[in-house]
Order: structure tokens, then sequence, then C-alpha cells
């Protein structure tokens, strides 16, 4: 997926507007079992998934719990970072090998101040993420763990042969033998 595609899946940009992001972007690509972003590090990048897979988790003592999975054409940020220039809480972890766009805080910050249509963009970009994790919150707090796994599965099919069974499983709070009961149940 190219990168202008990914942009104006958040919000349509002007080919002017697209351009400046683009020449403060990069390319990277990173193995899998990569760690990108780490909690409690203030993260000077976002990026956008080319290609590949990843989990947000937080780091536990006994068990890391995992809250998002992400692939292409995904964002992957440290809000916390990017709004408030302050550690994160989570980290980012490659479950394939990625193909990663890079773009550094302080360059889009900038692209925020000389333009508005890019101001807009980021705005948008913020409003999306916020509305996605209030609907990952209202989902916990309100369906079991069977209509969690149901709705995975319809918004995301590939997501049980990319991810491995247990770092499912922590994205819904449950144990693995209670995935498999689950799985067993909706065959």
């Amino acid at each position: 997926m190219k990168l202008h595609e990914i942009l104006n899946q958040i919000y349509p940009l002007s080919q002017e507007a697209a351009q400046k992001i683009l020449r403060y972007s990069g390319e990277i690509q990173l193995s899998k079992g990569h760690t990108l972003l780490e909690a409690d590090k203030n993260e000077t990048s976002i990026y956008f998934i080319k290609k590949g897979m990843v989990r947000a988790f937080a780091p536990k003592e006994e068990k890391d719990i995992t809250f998002w999975f992400g692939k292409e054409g995904d964002p992957i940020v440290s809000m916390k970072s990017y709004v408030a220039n302050l550690p994160g809480y989570e980290c980012v972890e490659l479950l394939e090998d990625c193909e990663l766009y890079e773009i550094k805080n302080k360059d889009l910050q900038q692209l925020f101040l000389e333009d508005i249509q890019i101001a807009n963009w980021g705005r948008k970009f913020a409003e999306r993420l916020l509305v996605q994790t209030e609907e990952r919150l209202i989902s916990k707090l309100f369906k079991s763990a069977k209509e969690r796994y149901l709705e995975l599965l319809e918004e995301n099919p590939d997501f049980v042969q990319r991810i491995q069974l247990g770092y499912i499983a922590s994205y819904l709070g449950i144990t693995q033998v209670s995935l498999s009961r689950i799985r067993a149940e909706i065959k």
C-alpha cells in the first residue's frame, strides 16, 4: 500500500499537501520480533504499515497484555508521545517482517503549522484513533469474549492465520484454553 493511499484513507489531501508529507517520510524494513515502540520511552516518529502485522501490548511482570493489532494501512503511534511529547505506555512488536513508512513527529508538527489542510489531516488522524480506542473500550466492557472474538473474525478474518492464538487470547482478556473452547463452539 502506498503512503499517499494510507494518508487519504484518513482524510483526503490535495496532491500538493500529500507531496509535502511524502518529502518528510522514509521507508524502513524491520524483521519479525523487532520491538518498534518501547514503553516509558518518548517516541519521536509515527509509522504506517506498508506490509506486515504488529501488536501493541502493555508489558506486565507475569504476562504481557495485548490490546491492539495493526496490519497494512494502519498507523503505529504512541499517542502520548505524539500529542503530549511524553513517554508512552505501550510496546509495539512486529509479528511479521514489516515494511513501514516513518515520519518524524517534529516534521509533522511543523507541517501542521504551515499547511491548514495537513493540520486538518492531523486532526482527523487523532479523531480516528480516539474513536477506535473508544470502540475497543466499549467492546471490552459490554461484550462477552465470544462476541469479541466473532467481531474480530468478522472485521479481520486473516488475523487467525497471521497471529498466534496466545496473543489473540490476551487481546480478548481470556486464557488460551478459553479461546480454544470458544473456537470449538463456533465451528
